[in-house]
């Protein structure tokens, strides 16, 4: 980006304005954070770098609170928020513009489409973002998402210096329950699964279904004891036999590891590491 490029406001009164009846959104068509989705709602969307942020893009070309998106005056708007690389409207850089159904947005180096609410292309990308982000079977995060998350979350207790706790479970016994029973069991026990993490997840916590028959929950705000607390009570429910229909019952084994963030594990990479180390 040049270092003479100078910030523009665009104004509009015609028909670029779309009026906030309903819920728009802004979606990441090109570059890191592809696929995500924020919704514009009576609060901004503030779009950057950092983990409090509504639309999340781990890039460096992105300030860590780059841009917002809001609805005022019967319209939507872009702000810039000082970011090092100005905000782009369709490849125009600007302070505060009014939005259009279609426009894009350049953010660093990923690329976002505003998509007006009464545009049904809105819909699709909910149900794309939905399917791409979370588990069908039990309704967990996907892995890739995941990532996402856990490296935000593990960037925001380093900094606030408070404790996170990576937890994971890995179910023993599926395969055969597959090959026995059908893969409609198998299926019956991964929801099972899924459910009781969510019950028993507290604010902050984020959990998802990793693998095959593997699931990690990652703890904030709890350190290895409390976590340890967690994973006991969550494996003696789990390994409680599951009745299905036609007297059918089914029993899985658990076997769980935690790896609390601290030196030597300070990266998501690293507890994973420790994690496959003690279940190995």
């Amino acid at each position: 980006m040049a270092e003479d490029t100078q910030l523009r406001t665009i104004r509009s009164d015609g028909p670029r304005a779309v009026p906030p009846r309903a819920s728009a959104c802004v979606v990441v068509i090109h570059g890191d954070g592809l696929g995500r989705r924020a919704d514009v709602g009576m609060e901004p969307v503030v779009i950057g770098r950092s983990s409090d942020v509504s639309l999340y893009i781990p890039h460096r070309s992105v300030s860590r609170r780059h841009c917002e998106i809001r609805a005022s005056a019967g319209s939507y708007r872009v702000r810039d928020l000082g970011a090092t690389n100005p905000t782009l409207l369709n490849d125009q850089p600007v302070a505060d513009a009014a939005l259009a159904d279609g426009d894009r947005i350049t953010v660093g180096e990923s690329i976002l489409k505003f998509i007006g609410h009464a545009n049904v292309e809105a819909g699709y990308h909910e149900q794309i973002q939905h399917l791409a982000m979370r588990d069908q079977l039990t309704g967990l995060h996907g892995r890739r998402q995941f990532v996402e998350l856990a490296e935000a979350m593990i960037a925001d207790a380093r900094q606030r210096q408070s404790p996170l706790t990576l937890a994971v479970l890995d179910l023993d016994g599926l395969r055969e329950i597959n090959l026995r029973h059908g893969h409609a069991a198998g299926d019956a026990a991964l929801r099972r699964a899924g459910d009781l993490v969510q019950e028993r997840m507290t604010e902050g916590d984020v959990a998802a279904r990793i693998g095959e028959d593997e699931f990690a929950v990652l703890l904030s705000g709890r350190g290895a004891d409390a976590a340890g607390v967690f994973l006991d009570k969550l494996r003696r429910t789990l390994t409680e036999p599951l009745a299905l229909a036609g007297g059918v019952s089914l029993q899985v084994g658990v076997r769980t590891a935690l790896a609390e963030l601290g030196p030597g594990a300070d990266s998501l990479g690293l507890l994973m590491r420790r994690i496959d180390s003690a279940l190995s």
